[in-house]
């Protein structure tokens, strides 16, 4: 295939946001400039699913491949898709339009540039999960923390410039080291090509250093505990769309990482760092799953929960076993539609009452009862009811984790438990009980297009849920020659 449909999709939504640069703005033509960054990333998506559709599942090579000079005799363009990053491409085109369709009800401000940086954000994380470059994969990286600091800085809440600076300060300076590292493999073996270095190997003595340095950025942005802090302030001053590709697509591109370059290059060190890997995720389990139980505010409580999600990810990649790999995965894409699905939940009420906190609520199932019975799916899948895909990224992650280690397995097994906790006491006090807050009577159920946004995020979550096939099909062989790569590499240290 000749056509180069992962520059296209890289660069697609980059042209829409210039369309909707040069367009006149003005009130009257906001409904113009949503359908033309609706229409770009809707042909995104469906690009993605022909990608999809075109993609070899009996290989474990990388396919589409793109190689062009960049930086002569330095840094290529080299972009790829195999079966692990192929998922995180189209959950990210999949979510993207759901986030402008979102914007009717929250943004009145400003909209046009509101969907230009949304669409830039879409062309960078894109960008994250195909670069087969290290230097290209930097690039990308970090050039997401702009469009997102403008987001939560811009059309954020009251503490939004806050919020911003401590999520763009925490992020980037766990990236300088990233930088850092880089620039050393350079020198140390003459290439930033992922392909070249997966063959070359990396000298063990370099690489206790090397993974301590990419771990300093995909901590930050996973985020693991203790540097989750600036998560729970970003979520909530960030408007809902903002929060959505926040929990949906931006956590994983730091799960991705793990799994791509901290196992990939550095087997010997990630051997050693196993247990401090454990304990972290661990803690992030159990600790925050306790602090989400404590909270007031419907959006923190959500983003707690994604803390202790991403701790499951963040475990099941380390035990460096098919099932944990394959439920990290799993795990990451169910978070993905899940966390978006709980934000818009939040956003449906607060857009009616302006408040987030789950003592304005209470009773409302009469009122509202097919945003009740949504926000009830969302929540049971939230923690890992069976028929969802969280039970399937879950249960892959604990058998892995058995596996490996039975006693930080049954740890994180206490996690399962109190993530149903949390959940089912959320639901309790927002959507049952007596409704003593009068005001809540004036509210509407789900709109057209609340309705619609939230239906078409169950579809996958309980489709994928009874039947996984396709997702575990698609990154089986991808996972396999990883570990076999992991093995090799170690017994050959």
């Amino acid at each position: 295939m000749n056509f180069p449909i992962i520059s296209a999709l890289i660069l697609l939504p980059t042209i829409g946001s210039l369309f909707l640069f040069f367009s006149k703005s003005n009130n009257e033509n906001n409904s113009t400039v949503k359908y033309v960054a609706l229409f770009t990333s809707l042909v995104n998506f469906l690009l993605s699913i022909y990608l999809w559709y075109l993609f070899d599942q009996n290989t474990s090579e990388f396919q589409f491949v793109e190689d062009r000079e960049w930086l002569a005799g330095f840094v290529n363009y080299k972009v790829g898709v195999d079966g692990i990053s192929i998922l995180f491409i189209i959950l990210t085109t999949f979510i993207t339009p759901l986030c402008i369709i979102s914007v009717n009800n929250s943004i009145k401000k400003r909209l046009r540039d509101f969907l230009i940086a949304i669409l830039i954000m879409e062309s960078f994380m894109i960008g994250v999960f195909c670069s087969l470059d290290l230097i290209v994969f930097y690039l990308f990286f970090e050039a997401g923390l702009i469009p997102m600091f403008l987001i939560i800085g811009i059309w954020g809440g009251p503490k939004r410039v806050y919020s911003a600076f401590k999520f763009f300060l925490y992020t980037l300076l766990g990236s300088i080291l990233m930088l850092v590292a880089i620039i050393s493999i350079y020198w140390i073996t003459g290439t930033t090509d992922v392909v070249k270095l997966y063959e070359l190997g990396i000298d063990p003595k370099y690489q206790n250093l090397l993974w301590l340095a990419f771990f300093s950025s995909f901590a930050v942005k996973t985020p693991m505990w203790p540097v989750h802090t600036w998560l729970p302030d970003a979520h909530v001053e960030a408007p809902t769309a903002g929060s959505v590709l926040l929990a949906a697509i931006l956590l994983k591109m730091a799960g991705y990482g793990f799994i791509r370059f901290s196992i990939g290059l550095f087997p010997y060190a990630s051997e050693l760092f196993t247990p401090l890997i454990y304990s972290l995720s661990v803690i992030a389990i159990i600790f925050t799953s306790l602090i989400a139980l404590m909270q007031e505010d419907m959006k923190k409580l959500i983003a707690y929960s994604s803390v202790s999600h991403m701790g499951f990810v963040t475990l099941g990649i380390f035990t460096i076993q098919q099932q944990g790999i394959e439920g990290s995965i799993i795990q990451m894409i169910s978070h993905g539609l899940v966390s978006a699905a709980l934000f818009l939940c939040v956003g449906v009420v607060y857009d009616r009452m302006h408040s987030r906190l789950i003592s304005t609520y209470g009773g409302i199932v009469t009122i509202i009862p097919k945003y009740s019975v949504l926000f009830m799916l969302f929540t049971l899948a939230a923690l890992g009811l069976p028929g969802t895909t969280g039970f399937i990224g879950e249960f892959l992650i604990l058998m892995g984790a058995f596996k490996d280690n039975f006693l930080v397995a049954v740890i994180a097994s206490l996690g399962v438990i109190l993530g149903a906790a949390y959940m089912l006491w959320l639901y309790k006090r927002v959507v049952f009980g007596k409704l003593v807050n009068k005001d809540l009577e004036k509210m509407v159920d789900l709109n057209r297009s609340e309705y619609f946004i939230l239906v078409i995020l169950a579809i996958p979550t309980l489709f994928f849920g009874f039947y996984p096939d396709p997702l575990i099909n698609t990154i089986e062989i991808s996972v396999n020659d990883l570990i076999k790569m992991y093995n090799f590499n170690l017994m050959n240290k």
